[in-house]
């Protein structure tokens, strides 16, 4: 070797035989051949041979220089590193290279070529590879840990191999890379901390997704040197996790991707890591623990994972994050849940009890994704859950939330169609949730409406077979311009039964062509949607439709798809004939006593009650299915038990399925009709309510058993033993009036005149009990109450089967109704009636008036008096009569029978002091506006209807109801408290109108009040105070509109008509009367300025009560507890002011505001001067954080508007009028 060094130090240059020196005076070309020589040779020499390692010493010190390691050729640099790698090998374990620094430059080098790996297409790829096998194979820069530059060496090394790694790399080029890196940190004495972030980052998920190869190629280099690199993974996660020191490297923020991905990898790179992840759960951060949840659901969930075998104090530590108080985190406990239950079924028992607890969570969202898990995997393998996980599921049938109700039923029927329907996890498991479907049948039965959900179902289908029928009968008439103008109506009304109607329309109108030309597809429809169809030839029918209209060769067909959801949608597929008769056995089971229903924790008498209510739903929408001699029998045997609830279902069910009865089985009409009259003469008022109906609908020689049934009943109101025997009586004569009108005609108008009025209605035989109460149970209603009710609606059905007034009858019967509004509800003024029997009969009057007031001829003569006292019932003083009120006017709107002036009494529940009371009057409006809109959209052709539907026409009525309302008794020079009070209301009403602006209806309502500000009060056109409240009510309601619109001021599409009973003619002035309240909304310095002291004292000082007036009898709302523990403990109390809650107890705040910037564009305004806003606050309705006495700054006020998000405008500084709505504030201005 000594030799050797002193060869080199000659400097001459030794070539293999046949290669001429290389240097910079030769070609490209000729370089590159003479260097392909010199590779050739020293990939020929071995490590033994000594002569030639001495005699090419000097060219190896020559090929390092910077003339080769700098050459602008990629070719001849490629050729180089060959020959260096091929010199490591030759002269390992001592290089022929001394300097540290020539090492740097050749190791980077190097380094660099390997760049040349990443086009596996290229002409000198093997030759790249050569270069790869050798250094891996040698450990080449294993030389390097001698260097103080050896980190950036080892860190370039590795961003270069993970940089050119791809898909087009084979086996062997992977196991080189990961053999050249593996030694590296398997052989060095450290890993720096730059060397493992270039390693790990190749495992943060944005990262692999790119690079899925580089991915790859960590994970493999991880595995082989997982002993080695575990301290360093170890160090850098103290640093970040335990000791916050997030600058140490650039991953800090992935510390938990990385912790999962390396659990993946290797769990024994994590052992020391894992403890302090424990430690973790416990943060005080919200956000980190969740973090740590996250991570832990999917490290326990992973399908292979032993970690909660492995680590049970982490395990523990998780579970209790299911108690968690952050929310998030509790959800995300909940969601992991199913994956646990999957892939770790021996962990379900640690979950169950924790599962127990969150499915009672107060969090909706939680208790949806506890049944959400339960039952997916139940889905997959019914023995991943045991019977207490499914009970869970069964308990939240329960829950008070719909979605949560909705989710534990839909899961419920999923698990049984697959495991009992379908048959799929054998006899055991169909056992095992035997259970559900008595369940799922009982749930349909709660008392809420949402859970009405199948009984819905079953009429939208029955409506749809009906249009479906209707479409085939319109097909099969001859084409004609109107045939055609009528099948497509109906194929517009099909298409809105349809998910995504645009759609669907095109496929409907191909449908109705496909039935005209294919008669074979018609008859099947016709059969599918015919009565008699039962559930088996449905089957046939819909598997032979979709296969006609299939085609084999276009496998996604949107036509087929969507006539498939529109056969499900109509196809019997659980309810015929057949299953009508096994229902009606079930029911017989259980009269008899020998159905289960006490083991499924139902009583009996519940389980009588409820299938019978099942059937009654049923008998409706499938009258034909009940048609059947074993069917009638069984309910022939339900109208002889002693619950009048099962002969009331028993009847109504008779009702409606009887119509055939008299032809098709004679044999139980004989049976039926002598129980009909019996039940008729002397049954329960409700049961010979429906005996009537029962006989009216179902035989043809009515006349004659009515005629019996009255001459009966009028007997029996004559000397009766006590008041008692008078109600079924009354019932049974007032369904026969409205019934059989013509033919009792003269003796009812003679027994309703001598008897109802004069006897009945006019006398008070029994004195009442003196009680405070407003309100008892219908059990402790006296009987003459109840018996003058049952008149005054036999008064009412006698007009409604008369339908004319030719005799005033109606008249009479009017005044008698208004007259008990009037005397609330004591209609002697005797005072012997207690005041629970005169609540109940002021609700009798006004529903017997909204009843009338469907009935063109009688809405007619009702007058604007009788209207207002009728409305005014909505804020009675008992709290039940407000509610069944309320009831009754929303029912009549909804079926579009009650005229459209009755939405408007919905405004007067603004100021109702119970909170459910307005929210279901605002509940009310809403459905009611949208009824009328998808109303006028589906019928256009009713545009001269429009005065009657459109909801934006309820704004004049408002007005009119506010104005007459008898708390606004003063107008003063500014009544502020009027205004509050009118804005409460019309702030209620405008809300909703104005949501949307459909075709600038904002425009269409402010020139509607601005045209009422043309016109005077048409009840009192010559009272100046009547008139001045109508445009003071204006004023407000113009207001609002600004605040809630920004194209008020556009043009309206059309001009209003308004209500000619209400409003006189426009004045031929067209000069908008102003009232005394405009000050509080004029900016002009023409008007006076209001003295503070007068406002103050208008707002603080006490209201008196209003005179009695003919309304004011009927103010009443109160605030205390009028009833026993049946009544709602939010019952407001008796009062003489129905809006006790919006009294005196208000307050003004002042708020200071600049003296610049404020109006714009107008000289009179007050736009340099400072003033004061004076907000008139309704205390019950302000934030309770603010306080009331407390001075606020605009930009703070509006400030908070932002941050809460309370008031759903904000104040309009553009806006030169000082009164603006936002939210619940009222604000004035004075100058």
């Amino acid at each position: 070797m000594a030799h050797s060094k002193a060869r080199a130090a000659d400097g001459k240059v030794t070539y293999p035989p046949g290669v001429k020196e290389i240097s910079d005076k030769i070609s490209k070309e000729e370089m590159v051949r003479r260097l392909k020589m010199v590779v050739k040779t020293f990939m020929d020499m071995d490590q033994d041979s000594e002569e030639e390692k001495e005699l090419y010493l000097n060219l190896a010190l020559h090929l390092a220089s910077d003339f080769f390691l700098k050459h602008p050729d990629k070719d001849v640099r490629l050729l180089v590193a060959c020959c260096l790698a091929d010199i490591f090998r030759i002269y390992a374990p001592e290089a022929p290279y001394t300097s540290p620094d020539k090492l740097k430059d050749i190791f980077m080098f190097i380094t660099r070529q390997l760049k040349g790996l990443e086009d596996t297409k290229s002409a000198q790829f093997n030759r790249y590879f050569y270069l790869l096998e050798n250094i891996a194979w040698v450990k080449s820069y294993n030389i390097c840990f001698e260097l103080e530059d050896s980190n950036e060496i080892f860190t370039q090394l590795y961003r270069t191999l993970f940089q050119v790694i791809n898909n087009g790399h084979n086996q062997k080029v992977h196991m080189h890379m990961v053999d050249l890196m593996s030694s590296i940190i398997c052989e060095g004495d450290t890993v720096s901390q730059e060397l493992l972030d270039t390693v790990l980052v190749n495992l943060v998920p944005a990262h692999k997704n790119l690079n899925k190869q580089a991915y790859d190629l960590a994970k493999a280099l991880l595995k082989r040197t997982a002993q080695a690199i575990e301290p360093y993974i170890t160090n850098f996660f103290n640093q970040v996790l335990m000791l916050g020191k997030t600058s140490v490297s650039d991953l800090s923020e992935h510390v938990f991707d990385l912790i999962l991905e390396l659990y993946n990898i290797d769990s024994h790179l994590l052992l020391s890591v894992l403890p302090q992840l424990e430690f973790k759960l416990k943060s005080n951060d919200n956000d980190e623990r969740l973090q740590v949840v996250k991570l832990l659901a999917k490290m326990f969930g992973a399908k292979d994972s032993e970690l909660a075998a492995q680590n049970k104090p982490l395990w523990q530590c998780y579970l209790g994050r299911f108690n968690d108080i952050h929310v998030p985190i509790r959800l995300e406990c909940v969601k992991f849940a199913s994956h646990c239950l999957m892939n770790h079924p021996d962990l379900a028992k640690d979950l169950t009890e924790y599962l127990k607890v969150r499915s009672h969570d107060p969090e909706e969202a939680i208790r949806h994704d506890v049944i959400v898990s339960i039952v997916t995997a139940a889905k997959k393998d019914l023995a991943l859950v045991n019977d207490a996980l499914l009970n869970f599921v069964k308990e939240r049938t329960l829950d008070k939330r719909w979605r949560v109700r909705k989710e534990a039923m839909m899961g419920l029927a999923s698990i049984y169609r697959k495991y009992s329907l379908q048959g799929e996890g054998g006899r055991e498991a169909s056992k095992q949730i035997s259970w559900i479907k008595d369940k799922l049948l009982h749930i349909y039965y709660q008392n809420s409406i949402d859970d009405r959900a199948l009984n819905e179902m079953w009429k939208c289908q029955n409506m749809l077979r009906h249009h479906v029928k209707d479409l085939l009968d319109l097909v099969k008439q001859p084409k004609s311009e109107a045939s055609s103008k009528a099948i497509f109506a109906k194929v517009m009304v099909i298409t809105r039964n349809l998910p995504d109607p645009g759609k669907a329309q095109d496929f409907v109108k191909k449908l109705a062509q496909v039935l005209e030309d294919d008669e074979r597809i018609r008859d099947q429809l016709e059969t599918l949607v015919s009565p008699t169809c039962s559930c088996k030839q449905a089957e046939v029918c819909v598997r032979d439709i979709t296969k006609k209209l299939g085609s084999p060769k276009q496998p996604s067909n949107p036509f087929l798809e969507m006539v498939k959801f529109l056969l499900e949608r109509i196809a019997p597929v659980h309810i015929d004939t057949e299953s009508i008769s096994a229902l009606i056995k079930q029911v017989n089971k259980s009269i008899d006593g020998t159905a289960d229903d006490e083991e499924e924790g139902v009583p009996t008498e519940e389980a009588i009650r409820a299938g019978l209510e099942l059937l009654k739903v049923l008998s409706f929408t499938h009258p034909v299915s009940f048609h059947s001699a074993e069917t009638f029998e069984s309910l022939l045997g339900c109208l002889k038990m002693d619950d009048e609830k099962v002969a009331e279902a028993a009847l109504q069910i008779f009702k409606n399925t009887g119509s055939k009865m008299e032809e098709s089985f004679p044999h139980i009409k004989s049976v039926l009709l002598p129980v009909l009259q019996a039940k008729a003469k002397r049954g329960p008022p409700r049961q010979a309510k429906y005996a009537i109906h029962c006989i009216h609908a179902m035989f043809s020689n009515r006349d004659t058993h009515f005629a019996q049934i009255f001459e009966v009943s009028r007997i029996c109101l004559i000397n009766p033993a006590n008041l008692e025997q008078l109600i079924t009586p009354l019932t049974t004569l007032g369904h026969l009036a409205l019934l059989a009108p013509e033919q009792f005609a003269a003796p009812l108008k003679s027994l309703v005149a001598n008897f109802i009025v004069k006897d009945l209605l006019m006398n008070d035989r029994i004195p009442g009990k003196k009680t405070t109460k407003l309100w008892v149970p219908d059990d402790e209603v006296s009987p003459e109450t109840l018996a003058k009710i049952q008149g005054i609606k036999l008064m009412v059905r006698w007009l409604l089967g008369v339908k004319n007034n030719q005799s005033k009858s109606g008249n009479s019967t009017l005044r008698m109704l208004t007259a008990i509004l009037h005397s609330d509800g004591d209609l002697t003024e005797q005072g012997k009636m207690g005041k629970p029997d005169m609540s109940r009969l002021r609700l009798a009057a006004a529903c017997a008036l909204l009843k009338l007031a469907q009935e063109p001829c009688y809405h007619e003569i009702i007058t604007l008096e009788q209207y207002q006292l009728c409305a005014l019932v909505i804020n009675d003083e008992c709290y039940q009569v407000r509610q069944c009120f309320s009831q009754k006017l929303h029912r009549g709107l909804c079926r579009l029978r009650l005229p459209l002036e009755y939405l408007a009494v919905f405004a007067l529940c603004a100021k109702d002091p119970v909170k459910e009371r307005r929210a279901h009057a605002r509940q009310c409006l809403v459905k009611n506006v949208n009824i009328r809109r998808e109303y006028l959209k589906q019928h256009a052709a009713v545009s001269e209807k429009l005065f009657s539907l459109l909801p934006e026409y309820v704004v004049p009525y408002a007005i009119h109801l506010l104005v007459h309302d008898p708390d606004y008794v003063k107008v003063q020079d500014i009544d502020q408290w009027q205004v509050a009070k009118s804005c409460v209301s019309l702030w209620f009403v405008l809300e909703i109108i104005m949501a949307k602006n459909e075709n600038n209806s904002h425009a269409f309502i402010r020139k509607m009040v601005e045209n009422i500000k043309q016109t005077k009060d048409a009840q009192a056109p010559n009272d100046p105070k009547t008139n001045e409240k109508l445009y003071t009510v204006c004023d407000v309601a113009m207001n609002i509109i600004m605040s809630k619109s920004t194209t008020y001021s556009l043009e309206s599409p059309k001009d209003p008509v308004l209500p000619s009973r209400y409003f006189t003619k426009p004045d031929k002035v067209g000069v908008s009367n102003v009232s005394n309240a405009f000050l509080v909304f004029s900016n002009s310095r023409s008007f006076s300025k209001p003295k503070a002291a007068n406002v103050l004292g208008a707002v603080n000082k006490p209201l008196s009560s209003a005179g009695k007036q003919l309304q004011s009898k009927a103010s009443r709302m109160e605030t205390a507890n009028n009833d026993d523990s049946t009544s709602n403990p939010s019952s407001p109390q008796r009062s003489k002011t129905r809006y006790s809650t919006y009294n005196a107890d208000t307050h003004l705040l002042s708020v200071p505001f600049g003296t610049t910037g404020w109006c714009s564009g107008n000289n009179d305004c007050h736009s340099t001067r400072g003033f004061q806003i004076q907000i008139l606050v309704l205390k019950s309705l302000i934030p309770a954080e603010m306080s009331l006495s407390k001075t606020l700054n605009l930009n703070q006020l509006q400030e908070r508007d932002k941050r809460k998000h309370m008031f759903p405008t904000v104040i309009d500084k553009a806006s030169c009028c000082h009164c603006f709505q936002f939210g619940r504030y009222f604000v004035s201005a004075s100058t």
